[in-house]
């Protein structure tokens, strides 16, 4: 990879983010490549940092924070075919994210020069929201992107507050879902929101979108698994009153009311993720994080 420009995105608010961003950009300056630190994080849908002059696309992005910077991240390099490359420093989980302990590796950025990596690519989903009027391209519409999911919730603040939501997939009724919201996860987000609400997990290599219900009131509500180039449909039903959030990879988006109709469907756009160390496999990760059996018997052959 030819390296002459390079993004620094920390995770705002975060000391060691900003340290290691600082650490970087030596490094980088050092031997000759140009440098950009931009302040990102989960709650940021832009780089409030850039200005128009900064949309030169680097050759590179590399993210320090957890997986809620890179899917910031994400969101906004996908449509440019910028590769990320992300360490967890000072995030949680880190699903997304290379161990910090890499950060220590000698000559990491002649690696990169020299093509020692991988990169995946991460299929991401695209809403679509339209106020019902048979234009598909109304001056009204708005769209998103989201490499984890997209989920619908009431917006209201009443205690216990419930929705109604009609589903459509490719222009066939499917249901009318009662209770808290609705999930739309992608594979990479199978193991965020949707697991949390009981929908399976799906390797980031099989390419579909997850239909979760969150707590339904009906029991026969279970998660769906639909092919990626289904394009599903969502109303709120009810009168003017049943108005309903949309948030993408858990950042509020924008207000559904029952005239708008919201078109969910694979994105176009891929996230574009480089792996300095294909090790540990996508199982072993999903063992520690989750803290499944295979963590015990990792430490048994340890």
């Amino acid at each position: 990879m030819e390296l002459r420009n390079v993004w620094l995105i920390y995770k705002s608010k975060n000391q060691n983010a900003v340290n290691t961003a600082i650490s970087f950009s030596k490094e980088l300056t050092d031997i000759g490549i140009g440098v950009k630190i931009i302040k990102g994080g989960s709650s940021l849908t832009e780089f409030p940092s850039l200005n128009q002059s900064d949309l030169n696309d680097p050759d590179l992005a590399i993210v320090m924070g957890g997986d809620g910077t890179v899917l910031s991240a994400a969101r906004h390099l996908a449509p440019h075919k910028i590769p990320i490359l992300s360490f967890n420093v000072g995030g949680n989980l880190g699903f997304l994210t290379h161990d910090k302990s890499l950060l220590k590796v000698k000559d990491i950025w002649k690696m990169i020069k020299n093509d020692h990596f991988e990169i995946k690519k991460r299929m991401m989903l695209q809403a679509k929201v339209e106020i019902e009027s048979g234009e598909k391209e109304s001056s009204n519409s708005k769209t998103f992107l989201a490499l984890n999911d997209f989920y619908l919730r009431p917006n209201i603040d009443e205690k216990s507050p419930t929705c109604s939501l009609q589903l459509e997939i490719d222009e066939e009724a499917v249901d009318i879902y009662k209770g808290d919201g609705l999930i739309l996860s992608s594979p990479t987000g199978s193991t965020a929101y949707s697991m949390a609400a009981g929908g399976p997990i799906l390797h980031p290599e099989i390419e579909a979108i997850i239909v979760t219900a969150i707590c339904p009131m009906s029991l026969s509500s279970r998660p769906i698994v639909v092919p990626s180039n289904s394009m599903i449909s969502i109303k709120s039903t009810g009168d003017s009153s049943h108005s309903v959030k949309l948030w993408q990879d858990g950042i509020r988006s924008t207000e559904l009311t029952p005239r708008d109709n919201c078109l969910i469907q694979k994105s176009p756009h891929y996230a574009q993720i480089l792996i300095l160390d294909p090790t540990p496999s996508y199982y072993t990760t999903l063992t520690r994080k989750l803290h499944w059996a295979g963590s015990v018997i990792d430490k048994k052959k340890s």
